[in-house]
């Protein structure tokens, strides 16, 4: 066992008493670093009884009936105390600090450190806590046993890391041996309560290396920081500029909102307005169309009856002169076709006289043929010219055309015509 500036490995140890009185003393003693747990009164050899013990409170105390185990004894004064009880054994029920110092612990990369360890613990105050401790354990098993424990769990938790990570994990290293060592002591009766690592040191090389490191990782950290710091006010001052631009946008978006819906409202009166204009105009465009054509309706109306009374007296006028016009028609038509017949029978007289003249020239004399034909022509065209300038003749049905035909001749007619008669 080593020590480290002042921290010596802790002993747990059994004292002797001559009373159960001098418990208290006894357990206070802490000379040499050794810590008294249980103290055993001496045994009398007197062969009667006690007028009385006095028995301290505090403690966990045991007591034997002939050597055997009878339990836990309150205490109080006893009075007749027979020779076959004793006090077996008194067990402190303070908590207990334990100081386990380690020299020349290796560390995952071989840098030997210095570790002091302190646990608090305490032996339970009741019957099946104390017999356990005492009959299953004991004090010097149970220093050893502690003592061991702690050694390994020490060099097993320092070799799981590396030098620059001792001093950080101290904590860590405490939480993982205080489970460790309570789930193992529970079974005697033993409580560990904490455990914490007071010290660790490093040898003087590597701990100058570290401090310098440290040093250099503050300067570094503070260096960290006025940076962070000037970027952090570089963002301020930019969040405000932003902030500010964002809030002039602001402003100015909010005047052209304004102004947009000023312009749609205004848009909105002048519409109105042209709308209720354009109503007015249509309304008054429609009256004056109704106005226009109730007038014109009217007018066509008038008109319609006017034109009806002058196209019936058109209408009857013109029945009267068409009535006229066709009675003197009638009438002259009549005297036409009279004078026309008259003319025809004379006609037709004459031509069967000039038949019967020519047909007794045409037998009396051949060759005078060329001559009667040209004859005939000429009295023929004397005839139509007479007709002619004597008026108008109505003359229809086949008797008309050959008229017409007569009249005016085409140039293969005349030729057929020829030596032939008109009537």
């Amino acid at each position: 066992m080593g020590s480290m500036d002042g921290y010596s490995h802790s002993k747990c140890v059994q004292r002797s008493v001559g009373s159960p009185t001098d418990a208290a003393r006894v357990f206070a003693d802490s000379s040499n670093n050794e810590i008294c747990l249980v103290v055993v009164p001496e045994e009398t050899n007197c062969c009667c009884y006690f007028p009385y013990i006095s028995i301290p409170s505090g403690y966990n105390i045991l007591y034997q009936r002939w050597y055997r185990n009878e339990g836990h004894l309150e205490p109080g004064v006893k009075p007749c105390w027979p020779f076959y009880y004793r006090v077996s054994h008194m067990i402190t029920q303070a908590t207990i600090t334990y100081n386990a110092p380690s020299r020349q612990v290796p560390t995952a990369d071989n840098v030997m450190v210095d570790i002091n360890l302190s646990l608090t613990f305490r032996i339970e105050n009741n019957r099946e806590d104390a017999e356990a401790f005492v009959y299953r354990l004991g004090t010097t098993r149970f220093d050893e046993f502690l003592a061991a424990e702690v050694e390994e769990g020490i060099r097993g938790l320092v070799y799981s890391v590396t030098h620059d990570r001792v001093n950080d994990l101290r904590e860590e290293f405490a939480q993982g041996m205080l489970a460790a060592l309570a789930k193992k002591f529970q079974p005697y009766g033993v409580s560990i309560r904490n455990v914490k690592i007071t010290e660790v040191r490093l040898p003087q090389h590597v701990a100058d290396t570290l401090e310098q490191t440290t040093t250099f990782k503050t300067r570094i950290g503070e260096v960290a920081k006025k940076h962070e710091n000037a970027v952090r006010v570089l963002t301020d001052e930019a969040a405000q500029a932003i902030e500010q631009i964002v809030r002039t946008n602001a402003r100015r978006k909010q005047d052209l909102l304004a102004q947009c819906a000023r312009y749609q409202v205004e848009h909105k009166e002048i519409i109105d307005e042209m709308v209720g204009s354009a109503r007015v105009t249509e309304m008054e465009a429609q009256s004056k169309m109704d106005v226009a054509v109730g007038q014109a309706k009217g007018d066509l109306e008038v008109a319609t009856a006017e034109g009806e009374r002058a196209a019936e007296r058109i209408v009857r006028t013109a029945e009267i002169e068409c009535n006229e016009k066709k009675v003197k028609v009638t009438q002259a038509a009549s005297v036409k076709v009279l004078e026309s017949e008259a003319v025809l029978r004379a006609a037709e007289n004459n031509a069967e006289a000039l038949k019967a003249s020519a047909m007794a020239e045409q037998n009396s004399v051949a060759g005078l043929e060329v001559k009667r034909k040209y004859e005939l022509e000429w009295e023929r065209l004397g005839i139509m010219e007479t007709l002619s300038r004597t008026g108008r003749r109505f003359v229809s049905g086949d008797l008309g055309k050959a008229l017409l035909q007569d009249m005016v001749p085409g140039p293969s007619e005349s030729l057929k015509k020829k030596g032939s008669s008109i009537f």
